[in-house]
């Protein structure tokens, strides 16, 4: 069996401020640590699964968090950007059997995270897919269902949790964490970990039942913070400026999509 992993930072449970997702900061160390951890978790989880290869993306910021030292032997870690279309999910294709994401978040406008955002903190007031509002998670669910992967479990907030059965209606989930306002509400560091450990054991077994069909086509709508932005995403071929500060874009699938989204977001 093959998994990927998809691990970012601000659904980690007790990360709570920028300050704590930034490399070179002394207060990310204990998050990169913690987040190290949940990833471990994860990974052990597979492998009693049958899992034999497992690639771990460390998607967020730099791509350069995870202590890869204190993972298993059997995952292969992707640090770093490619810059391809894919971005927190470069490398992943239809030879994977199963996907998992670690530390994730919701996204822009929604108060389930003092970090949420999508793609980008500073420049989205939202982004919606196909009229509803869209996340990483939901980004990046169908990129892996554009190579036929199935997203087998999810741990982050509790709001990203609750709403990613929308989409994977049988997907595993571990809430870590809630949030309101600028706080967050957080389960034990170790808790977290077996938790993960167990849940991605549990997803691993609907493999099938967490396969979901593409939409016929894409709908990627942005509203920016500031006009300056949307302006300048007008210039994208195919984009259309339906005001001042927002913006449209009609694909034919997701890999089209997220190449716009690369160079507008």
């Amino acid at each position: 069996m093959k998994i990927y992993i998809s691990v970012d930072i601000e659904g980690i449970t007790g990360v709570t401020h920028w300050n704590e997702t930034i490399l070179g900061n002394s207060e990310h160390r204990w998050a990169a640590d913690q987040m190290t951890k949940e990833t471990i978790a994860a990974c052990e989880g597979a492998i009693q699964m049958g899992a034999k290869e497992i690639a771990v993306k460390d998607a967020h910021d730099s791509g350069r968090n995870i202590d890869i030292a204190k993972l298993p032997r059997q995952a292969n870690v992707i640090r770093g950007w490619t810059g391809s279309p894919e971005s927190m999910m470069a490398g992943v294709d239809s030879r994977y059997d199963a996907c998992i994401f670690i530390g994730y978040h919701s996204p822009s406008s929604c108060n389930g995270n003092p970090l949420s955002h999508t793609m980008d903190a500073q420049k989205p007031v939202y982004v919606k897919i196909n009229g509803e509002i869209a996340s990483e998670f939901t980004m990046n669910t169908y990129i892996a269902a554009y190579y036929g992967v199935p997203v087998v479990f999810l741990s982050g907030d509790e709001m990203l949790c609750r709403n990613s059965k929308d989409l994977v209606s049988n997907i595993e989930t571990v809430a870590v964490k809630k949030g309101e306002g600028n706080a967050t509400f957080n389960i034990h560091p170790e808790y977290a970990c077996e938790c993960i450990k167990e849940g991605v054991k549990e997803g691993i077994k609907k493999i099938q039942q967490c396969k979901i069909q593409s939409p016929k086509e894409f709908e990627l709508e942005i509203r920016f913070q500031k006009h300056q932005d949307a302006n300048k995403a007008s210039y994208y071929p195919g984009v259309i400026r339906i005001d001042d500060c927002t913006v449209k874009y009609k694909a034919k699938d997701i890999q089209e999509m997220m190449t716009a989204r690369m160079f507008i977001l």
